[in-house]
């Protein structure tokens, strides 16, 4: 039974929903990491029959397992950023194709063709380590591209600066793409009013500046860039595909993308539209991880399946995930 070849098919929910069934059934069978802990929850696999009766894997089991549906050789390991000494997650990645496909596919759906942007990169902490997701996939959208403009800023702040006015006056399509911090700096030095540049942020102070609320955050920017919105990418090293805000920090999913909002006090059950609680992924991409991954983001879901992220439990907050012990 080969599931991939329906994923990036999907156009109803109905579809979703039966693809979504026949991974659950596949990845049980095949991933062992996954299987243990539907056992230990008491799931019988013939009794799962809708996208809430299935187990969602708490992510930290990428920081201490192997999670893996398949036998096959290891072609990409990605790693999440760490604060030093602590685990990180690994990600092993057998098909890297699945990713190109979910992420090249996904940005066109939302953005069209890469071929009308210059994609600038300001993504200083991921540039300083290696095994980011991220990384890889902004790379090849560059290439993609096909631009001699497209490229990677680390500290050389003030060359971003001016490629950037000096792109966006002549009237080329931009796509400026860079972690929270670093768009900060860029705008402590230099005022812009862009007209034809797309400002991206990928989240995270990264330790490097006191968080703020997203509000906030993006009219400073708004206000810095001279843009009307700041556009979001939801992602995550676990995954293989990712979500995106045009603005207002309201995500939209790709097709075979979805998320479920759980109970914060209880994981197996799930909150209505529009509260607040724990987002728990179906990445259908990660045909050959775990597909179904309880996360560590808080947020709420509204009628049109759009959603915002709210924020991040802290460790005290969670519940149901006592399960670490396999």
């Amino acid at each position: 039974m080969d599931p991939i070849q329906d994923i990036f098919t999907v156009a109803s929910h109905k579809q979703f929903e039966k693809i979504a069934l026949k991974v659950f059934r596949f990845q049980y069978e095949n991933n062992m990491v996954y299987r243990e802990f539907c056992d230990l929850l008491k799931v019988d696999k013939g009794s799962v029959k809708s996208l809430k009766q299935i187990p969602f894997l708490p992510i930290q089991f990428f920081k201490s397992h192997k999670v893996l549906s398949t036998t096959h050789p290891v072609q990409e390991t990605f790693t999440s950023s760490g604060t030093t000494g602590l685990l990180t997650s690994r990600h092993l990645v057998t098909d890297v194709s699945i990713y190109e496909e979910s992420y090249r596919k996904a940005f066109a759906s939302f953005y069209g063709n890469i071929e009308d942007y210059a994609v600038l990169a300001l993504l200083p902490s991921y540039l300083e380590r290696e095994g980011s997701s991220l990384l890889y996939m902004v790379d090849d959208l560059m290439e993609l591209s096909n631009n001699p403009h497209s490229g990677f800023y680390l500290n050389n702040y003030q060359e971003l600066i001016n490629k950037l006015i000096e792109l966006d006056n002549s009237g080329q399509n931009i796509l400026l793409i860079g972690v929270t911090y670093a768009l900060l700096d860029l705008i402590e030095m230099q005022q812009f009013q862009l007209k034809n540049t797309i400002i991206m942020e990928t989240g995270g102070m990264k330790g490097r500046r006191k968080e703020i609320v997203r509000e906030e955050l993006h009219q400073l920017l708004c206000n810095g860039f001279g843009v009307s919105s700041i556009h979001s990418e939801y992602g995550m090293t676990e995954l293989l595909s990712q979500a995106y805000s045009l603005g207002e920090g309201v995500f939209e999913c790709p097709n075979w993308m979805a998320v479920l909002i759980r109970d914060t006090e209880d994981a197996l059950t799930y909150v209505d539209e529009g509260k607040t609680g724990g987002i728990n992924v179906i990445d259908l991409a990660n045909i050959n991880s775990c597909s179904f991954i309880a996360t560590q983001d808080l947020g709420k879901k509204y009628q049109d399946n759009s959603f915002e992220v709210l924020g991040r439990f802290d460790n005290s907050d969670i519940r149901g995930c006592n399960l670490m012990v396999l």
